[in-house]
């Protein structure tokens, strides 16, 4: 009797964690914002476009239709690294068409 209560306790305790751990994310997204291209490739968050399904699914860096969550009003302030041409790029709160994988 004492394993049965020892295993339902530990079952309870575990149950417990994982439904605030659960908790804490959905908290934590309401001052979050999507930004589309500034994930590196494959630490999306989710829907990286065509060809992809979702969180780390994106083939390359700061690819234009994959997204990640920000602090709300910080997208399309971040500096992110020029492309190859030294074009500069930025964050966008909607898709983008560049630097997507052939």
């Amino acid at each position: 009797m004492t394993a049965l209560k020892t295993n339902l306790v530990l079952g309870a305790s575990l149950a417990c964690t994982l439904g605030a751990m659960a908790a804490i994310p959905a908290h934590a997204a309401d001052d979050m914002e999507k930004c589309f291209g500034v994930a590196l490739a494959g630490q999306n968050d989710c829907a990286a476009g065509p060809g992809t399904t979702c969180a780390g699914t994106s083939k390359v860096d700061y690819q234009g239709n994959a997204w990640k969550l920000v602090p709300a009003g910080t997208c399309t302030s971040m500096e992110l690294p020029s492309d190859d041409m030294g074009k500069s790029r930025m964050g966008s709160l909607e898709a983008l068409t560049r630097d997507i994988p052939a």
